[in-house]
């Protein structure tokens, strides 16, 4: 089962003609979870060529405009689509209010239920049969959330000679033991998963950080992380600007990722004034080698790992 992550928007604060604001997009079998909601962001959409009716689940970093006010001209375009499906929003306080002053203002219905989910602690917020999204206090100028995806772990591998070894007959016995049961056999012996499946395997896990400056406890919350999606808004010589405005250098994110062990490292949240996104892909491949720079419409497929 592949999984796409797809970077509709990569810019920090101000579009330019190669990039939109922010939005990353993870697409999961019938399902879609995107992370900001830029300007824009159904144009990228449509030119991404994902889809409006799917199963979403939007989640916010903070409040400011260049990371949400996508949202109502999303919801307003899929309204006129005639989307049915819920969508599910997830933010920090305030992102309630400001979809509930939009809609008044502008005086659109939806054709679909919206369920927002305001968030006020850190720990899973949002809990599916195969995954969880956890959120992490980050360290920007205003209440912000970093975000991790984190599928459960599968069962492992089953193996047809150790069932059969065991007499245990083939077919809904099988079924039963692959997915987790005990199962008792007409002789009376119990087999267990464990008798004929190898380890769990560990499913794929990607944190976005949103706007932020270096974030205490990150190593943990991001552990061995798949794909790390790090703001670098601003190279390593304008530490202090940076530092200023809660946001990231490249050698900051990646000191994150090498600390977090994480396996692969996407800089974002680019500052216009980098035309050439070299120079912050130099400073960060100093010290995590695995890293690139997000551009618009730059995807990458994360495959089961085997083991």
């Amino acid at each position: 089962m592949s999984m796409r992550v797809i970077f509709l928007g990569t810019a920090g604060s101000v579009p330019t003609q190669e990039r939109s604001l922010p939005a990353v997009l993870i697409k999961r079998q019938n399902e879609q979870l995107m992370f900001d909601c830029g300007e824009g962001v159904q144009r990228q959409m449509i030119k991404a060529k994902v889809g409006f009716h799917k199963k979403t689940k939007i989640f916010i970093s903070h409040m400011h405009g260049d990371h949400v006010l996508g949202l109502p001209g999303l919801l307003q375009t899929m309204a006129l689509m005639e989307r049915q499906n819920k969508i599910e929003i997830y933010g920090p306080q305030g992102v309630k209010q400001f979809l509930e002053c939009v809609r008044e203002t502008l005086q659109f219905g939806l054709t679909f239920p919206v369920e927002i989910h305001e968030i006020y602690k850190a720990g899973a917020v949002c809990e599916e049969k195969e995954y969880i999204v956890e959120a992490a206090k980050s360290n920007h100028v205003i209440t912000s959330l970093a975000y991790a995806f984190l599928e459960k772990p599968r069962p492992g591998k089953f193996y047809p000679e150790k069932a059969r070894a065991l007499s245990v007959p083939e077919g809904e016995l099988w079924s039963k033991l692959q997915h987790g049961d005990t199962v008792k056999l007409t002789n009376g012996r119990v087999v267990s998963p464990a008798d004929v499946m190898g380890s769990p395997r560990q499913g794929r896990k990607i944190v976005y950080t949103g706007d932020t400056r270096p974030i205490k406890g990150f190593a943990k919350f991001a552990a061995d992380a798949d794909l790390v999606i790090h703001e670098a808004t601003f190279d390593d010589t304008l530490t202090e600007k940076a530092a200023e405005d809660g946001h990231s250098t490249p050698s900051q994110a990646s000191e994150a990722a090498l600390k977090a062990k994480a396996k692969k490292l996407v800089l974002t949240h680019i500052s216009a004034r980098y035309t050439d996104p070299r120079l912050l892909l130099e400073q960060a491949q100093k010290v995590f080698k695995n890293t690139v720079v997000a551009e618009d419409f730059m995807e990458f497929e994360l495959p089961l790992p085997d083991s």
